[in-house]
């Protein structure tokens, strides 16, 4: 069963549930209060007459009033023998005053209407008195017996009596709408449930439109339309659109990956597969030649072996896996690597200044592997007259690590793609052929491994500054 289906079906079972309820309430309420208004009105009835009863000389009698063109009253002896009754009242079924038949007894409302009490309250008697019910010839009959008193003696009852036939119909009639409601509520409940649901999930249907679209043609460029409104379903369209640019993005730099990685090592895979076809097909060389020939292949053997190690380390970057960090002494390393740079150094002229203890949790082999290449960067662009400073210090809770040079820097729209793997300033592809762009990628990833961050400034023909901040250690 879809999702639509599921959410009719409960949306139409709530309302099944809820309407009935609804229903139940308003039929109790609706009917106690036709049948209390007959209560009343007989207790009303019953009362004034046993007032007059009480009060009038000589014999008791009804005063020359009915109960009103519903309500017959009746005036019995002591002995229940009938003295007087209002007009109409021969047409009315009689019951002994003092009977005790339970069939005679209960409430004129059915047990429905009784699982809601009265909110109706019976005016205030003087002496109480007792209901009866009588069904006769298939209708009902309400009685009210009250007892009177003469001279501090009990000197007869009144009876007052109304038909419930009019209040029973109209009553049966209001039962049977309600069940057509009901019955016509629930269909359209379901009905509408489904319409509705549909409608609300009309975005998701489109979500799920756009994403077989994109699993066929691997076109991530498709977007959702947002809907207006600010909902979960809006957002959840937002959400979705920000998935799929980062999925484009994530898609082209992939495809761009491999096409730059496939360009480098296709470079010196031919360059060492015709040195050694030169090799075997040309007996003839000289010793010198073919001295070049095993060294350049030798020197391509070596940039790929170099590549293949920073593509490995660029793969385990995306696939999320950490090294082993340990507490280290930053400075140690720091020291290592800039007697190291000296082997790379043609020429130019290297600083240590500042230079300062720090202790950091970390990982030292990457460490000096970040080292070396912002070193190596700064070496390779630098004139060899240049010079090249490396510092460390110590500032608040972090430890700053300084490679600042002065060679041809970089061109301001070149300094938001420093970072991208592959890219290279056309003023660093002419200084060094043998790079292939994968350096800095790597560094920044050392550097977000260990919870730091790294910057670079830089200004064409003034040098570039490379700035790493690491946390220190909480205890020194």
């Amino acid at each position: 069963m879809s999702i639509r289906l599921r959410l009719a079906f409960w949306y139409g079972a709530l309302f099944a549930l809820v309407l009935p309820l609804v229903t139940v309430f308003c039929y109790a309420l609706h009917t106690h209060s036709q049948y209390d208004d007959l209560d009343q009105s007989l207790v009303t009835s019953a009362s004034h007459a046993a007032i007059e009863a009480s009060a009038s000389p000589g014999d008791p009698h009804l005063g020359g009033k009915g109960g009103g063109l519903d309500i017959a009253l009746r005036l019995y002896a002591p002995d229940s023998v009938l003295r007087e009754s209002s007009p109409g009242a021969d047409s009315v079924p009689t019951i002994a005053p003092h009977t005790s038949q339970k069939s005679l007894s209960g409430s004129s409302f059915d047990l429905v209407a009784g699982l809601v009490p009265s909110l109706t309250a019976l005016p205030p008697m003087p002496v109480a008195g007792t209901f009866r019910l009588l069904t006769s010839s298939g209708q009902r009959w309400r009685y009210y017996i009250v007892p009177f008193y003469r001279n501090g003696r009990q000197a007869g009852h009144i009876e007052a009596v109304a038909s419930l036939k009019r209040i029973d119909s109209s009553i049966q009639s209001f039962r049977l709408i309600l069940v057509a409601i009901n019955l016509v509520g629930v269909t359209v409940a379901f009905g509408g449930s489904r319409i509705i649901a549909r409608r609300a999930l009309h975005p998701l249907a489109r979500m799920t439109q756009t994403a077989q679209t994109i699993a066929l043609s691997r076109d991530f460029s498709h977007r959702i339309d947002v809907p207006p409104n600010h909902d979960e379903l809006g957002y959840l369209a937002r959400t979705f659109n920000h998935m799929l640019e980062s999925l484009e993005s994530a898609y082209r730099m992939q495809q761009r990956f491999v096409s730059d990685a496939s360009h480098e090592l296709r470079a010196p895979l031919t360059a060492i597969r015709g040195n050694l076809e030169l090799l075997r097909y040309q007996r003839s060389l000289s010793e010198m030649e073919r001295e070049d020939a095993l060294a350049e292949a030798e020197q391509e053997a070596t940039r790929l072996t170099r590549l293949v190690a920073d593509l490995l380390s660029l793969a385990r970057a995306d696939a999320g896996i950490s090294f082993k960090r340990a507490t280290i002494d930053l400075d140690a390393i720091v020291l290592e690597s800039f007697h190291q740079a000296h082997q790379l150094s043609t020429g130019q002229t290297l600083i240590l200044d500042p230079f300062e203890p720090a202790s950091i949790n970390g990982n030292a082999d990457r460490l000096k592997q970040l080292l070396l290449i912002l070193l190596d960067n700064a070496l390779k662009y630098t004139p060899a007259d240049g010079w090249v400073t490396l510092g460390l210090q110590r500032k608040g809770a972090f430890v700053e690590v300084l490679v600042r040079d002065t060679g041809i820097g970089i061109a301001p729209e070149e300094m938001p793609h420093i970072f991208e793997r592959f890219y290279r300033a056309d003023q660093g592809r002419g200084r060094d052929p043998g790079g292939v762009g994968l350096g800095l990628s790597i560094a920044r990833w050392i550097v977000e491994q260990h919870d730091g961050q790294i910057t670079l400034e830089s200004l064409p023909g003034q040098g570039t500054t490379a700035l790493v901040r690491l946390p220190l250690n909480a205890s020194p």
